[in-house]
């Protein structure tokens, strides 16, 4: 604990959301001493897509947690914990979400991993801050899950909730002086005009905007490949590479056997590339279509059904036939005349995710 002539030492989860920059923002105004934490699990929804899709060139890159620490003018630890994160992907305690997303297990592990930041990095802090809302997610932002969250995370009392603190019950940071409840917050609900409007009160200007969730779990088609993977697979289990393929491409399964990756544009092409040694690719000639990969059997009826298929997302699909090149893992390559599928020759049940 502080002594008498040092400030309180706390440690904020931050996401890269505004509800995070606003909980240390919050917290660092009473005069404690902050650093933020990041917990990298492979789920994250920006720096893949939004950095590899050609549409997004013209947008700012960036990193929101290390964004946001920056603004604040705090210390950020980034911390890996794709294989710790497994577990709670893979054996949810309390269950999933709406899709695969297990948001209540997440944030229970989220503040245990910042609660033990003294075994990571040699720091000490006197408590936790996050910036959860009751009522603002479903799972796990409710009264009845924030006890929940306090105690299975091993943090207890010493876990402050800035921004909704006032319809909690007292916590120690309060009970010792380091921070006063009346400049805490009562916020509820799923609106986000509060937390606006005190971003304005701070002169927050820029700051992500919520968009369901920055986390792939909580999405629809995204969990509907992973278990497409784990059906596939016979087995509930993922490598970091299997994380980052699902996000780039449209996924689809025509037969059992094996399952087509198919680039939407030139940024995803040119990142699958980067796969070819790994899978059996497939291109138009021409190169005026996208670049897919074949996830399962090569044989030739499966590379035949796969090429029609792939043909008909290229510039030349309404050509009786296509010219296409298989770019076999060995290295070797022949090519292949084929007629492309037309849209309904493909039907919904083969799509897997967009």
């Amino acid at each position: 604990m502080p002594n008498i002539s040092s400030p309180a030492k706390a440690v904020a989860l931050i996401s890269g959301g505004l509800d995070s920059m606003l909980a240390a923002k919050v917290v660092m105004d009473q005069g404690v001493n902050v650093e933020g934490v990041n917990f990298y699990t492979g789920f994250c929804v920006e720096g893949h897509t939004h950095a590899i899709r050609k549409k997004h060139r013209t947008s700012p890159k960036r990193n929101n947690a290390l964004w946001v620490a920056n603004q604040l003018g705090i210390k950020l630890h980034v911390v890996d914990v794709v294989e710790d994160y497994k577990d709670v992907v893979l054996n949810p305690k309390y269950g999933y979400g709406k899709n695969l997303n297990p948001c209540l297990d997440c944030k229970i592990f989220m503040v245990g991993k910042a609660m033990d930041l003294t075994g990571f990095h040699g720091e000490s802090f006197d408590f936790a801050i996050t910036g959860e809302v009751i009522g603002q997610r479903p799972k796990s932002q409710r009264k009845a899950t924030m006890p929940i969250i306090a105690q299975e995370s091993g943090a207890e009392d010493r876990l402050l909730r800035p921004l909704c603190a006032r319809n909690l019950p007292e916590t120690l940071p309060e009970r010792m002086g380091w921070v006063n409840r009346e400049s805490l917050y009562g916020f509820s609900g799923r609106s986000r005009k509060p937390q606006m409007e005190l971003a304005e009160q701070f002169g927050i200007e820029d700051y992500a905007q919520p968009a369901g969730g920055c986390c792939f779990l909580t999405d629809e088609q995204y969990s509907n490949k992973l278990q497409d993977l784990w059906n596939v697979r016979e087995e509930r289990n993922y490598e970091l590479d299997d994380v980052v393929l699902l996000k780039i491409g449209r996924h689809i399964r025509p037969q059992p056997s094996f399952k087509l990756v198919i680039a939407r544009e030139e940024g995803e092409s040119r990142f699958l590339q980067g796969y070819r040694n790994r899978f059996t690719s497939l291109r138009e000639v021409s190169q005026k279509g996208p670049l897919a990969l074949i996830d399962g059997g090569t044989g030739q009826s499966d590379i035949r059904l796969a090429a029609r298929i792939v043909a008909r997302y290229g510039q030349t699909r309404n050509n009786p036939t296509v010219t296409m090149e298989i770019q076999y893992t060995d290295g070797t390559s022949e090519q292949m005349e084929v007629e492309p599928f037309q849209p309904y020759q493909i039907p919904d049940t083969w799509h897997v995710g967009a």
